[in-house]
């Protein structure tokens, strides 16, 4: 069974968001996500400074299985990358709440998340 924080918001897509207590928001791949792509070979995480939107592409998990687009769950600017995981980008395998983490995001609108799935409804998506 896939781990599924309760502090997080879910895309159906499988994103996650975190939002922290500065009020910028973390985003990365849920654990469900990692385990059905397999191996993670590479990951190719939005450039700092450029703006994303609300569930258009932000990035791509590449894995031995497959290669997936990452939507961002929330618009705004990237202020930072994961660096560690152009060298590592097996940590989103081992950690994919933690160290696995993609980009974060200072939010134009934090309240795009209340459109996300919390983790109860995130948890029925990927039971069925």
């Amino acid at each position: 069974m896939s781990e599924v924080r309760s502090e997080l918001k879910y895309l159906a897509s499988h994103e996650w968001a975190r939002v922290e207590e500065d009020g910028t928001v973390t985003v990365g791949i849920s654990d469900n996500a990692q385990s059905s792509l397999g191996d993670v070979v590479y990951v190719e995480a939005p450039e700092v400074g450029s703006e994303v939107s609300a569930g258009d592409q932000a990035g791509v998990v590449e894995s031995v299985k497959a290669a997936s687009d990452i939507y961002s769950p929330i618009s705004g600017v990237v202020i930072a990358i994961n660096e560690a995981l152009e060298d590592e980008p097996e940590t989103v395998n081992s950690s994919p709440y933690d160290d696995g983490w993609f980009f974060k995001v200072q939010p134009s609108n934090v309240d795009e998340l209340a459109d996300a799935l919390d983790a109860d409804a995130y948890s029925a998506t990927i039971e069925e």
